[in-house]
């Protein structure tokens, strides 16, 4: 798409997208939830970087990953035909849950950031369970700034 962009410090993955007119007001501003959307895109590829299964996120260990919470905190608008970089990592892990670190930049310029924690729960029961040993060692060792634990 175009030339790489340098990463904010302490990330390792970013992958691009671009801005399309569906997405956009009258003005070709980005529409607010629009943002979950990139950030959704982010965590996907993240999780292929790391080695993570996505077409099949329930078989075997992998963890059973739902949104609880969703954070953005918007410093500049994205526009119609922008090249969005979405760096991502993983900031924090717990016992069932983690949160990741979503930097969106246009160029050099860190337009918003999305914060989002997931955990990891039995759908059956609705309760939290530890996430998966496997799912921890992979971000443990794909990240080069280790995340908080607790």
């Amino acid at each position: 798409m175009r030339a790489t962009v340098t990463l904010p410090d302490g990330f390792r993955f970013a992958t691009e997208l671009r801005v399309r007119f569906s997405e956009v007001d009258t003005q070709q501003v980005v529409f607010n939830p629009n943002y979950l959307i990139y950030a959704d895109i982010a965590l996907t590829e993240y999780l292929r970087a790391i080695g993570q299964p996505v077409t099949d996120p329930m078989s075997g260990d992998t963890a059973n990953m739902y949104a609880v919470r969703s954070e953005v905190d918007f410093r500049a608008s994205a526009r119609f035909d922008d090249v969005l970089t979405l760096a991502t990592r993983t900031e924090r892990i717990g016992r069932s849950s983690f949160t990741v670190l979503i930097a969106m930049l246009r160029d050099a310029e860190r337009i918003a950031d999305v914060r989002m924690v997931y955990v990891n729960a039995d759908p059956v029961a609705r309760k939290g369970v530890p996430l998966p040993p496997r799912f921890v060692d992979q971000i443990l060792a794909y990240e080069t700034t280790p995340p908080e634990r607790g």
